[in-house]
């Protein structure tokens, strides 16, 4: 085979296998379907380093000590006060989040956890509010210790979801991971039979929002075995969460005070 046949045939394997990839993943820079930005112009994600694949819990084990409640994770900062606000579409419905750190905490498993309050509106009626229980552990690794939580069903309060981490057989998950980079697994949840999912770090990269452009942020798909769901969040560094699902960062402020009722109804983790 000639030389410059050689190169051609090179080409036009190294084009084939471009398209291919193609129409494997959704291109880089759009909106996918499931709300999330892809991270355009970061790298995807590659395998995780030998013996790194899944992380496991040892570093949020309540006996290994040294937890705080202030975090120096720039993914996920705890600082009393911060809030963020989310907005987005779901099937065709308006759908919005906010998220507070709030003034409290809860002694779980003889650890002190931050409270982290969410709520969740649908077409401005009130779904759900969540109080979740995060702990920093000394190498920067931010646990989650389980929640409490209030589902709005027609007439009723429900509690479905709820977990803490000082029942047995349950254990303090990792919600972001001291040194995260692509191809990291971790169990974000670990209550079984009630919360299990868990976190793959599949992209880092520039990603702009409406809040605006963040050059370093993370992907990450969550997974939950017990039903089979999927979804993905992208957090930014120095900012935390960006987009969770169908909603991405609309406004983010601090010394936000406590947000007015309805507040969580049962507080069953921790004291």
């Amino acid at each position: 085979m000639s030389a410059t046949r050689a190169i051609a045939c090179l080409a036009i394997a190294a084009a084939c296998a471009a398209l291919a990839r193609c129409e494997e993943a959704p291109p880089l820079g759009v909106s996918l379907d499931d709300g999330s930005a892809f991270l355009d112009g970061g790298e995807t994600a590659d395998p995780a380093p030998s013996g790194r694949k899944k992380l496991g819990l040892g570093v949020c084990d309540p006996s290994a000590g040294g937890f705080s409640t202030a975090s120096t994770n720039p993914y996920f900062p705890m600082e009393v006060g911060s809030q963020w606000t989310y907005e987005g579409e779901e099937d065709g419905v308006p759908v919005s989040l906010l998220i507070t750190v709030l003034d409290e905490t809860r002694l779980i498993s003889g650890v002190t956890t931050r409270v982290i309050e969410e709520r969740e509106w649908e077409d401005d009626e009130l779904l759900e509010v969540s109080w979740n229980y995060f702990a920093a552990a000394g190498d920067g690794t931010i646990c989650y210790f389980g929640e409490d939580v209030d589902v709005y069903e027609e007439d009723e309060i429900v509690h479905e979801g709820a977990w803490c981490a000082e029942d047995s057989p349950n254990a303090p998950g990792i919600i972001m991971p001291a040194d995260p980079r692509p191809g990291m697994k971790f169990p974000m949840e670990s209550a079984p039979g009630i919360a299990e999912d868990e976190g793959t770090i599949v992209g880092i990269g520039p990603v702009t929002i409406p809040f605006g452009r963040f050059d370093e942020t993370l992907r990450v798909r969550e997974f939950n075995p017990l039903d089979g769901g999927k979804g993905f969040k992208t957090f930014g560094a120095g900012i935390g969460l960006l987009v969770d699902g169908p909603v991405e960062l609309t406004d983010f402020g601090d010394g936000a005070p406590t947000p007015g009722p309805p507040t969580i109804t049962t507080q069953a983790c921790g004291s």
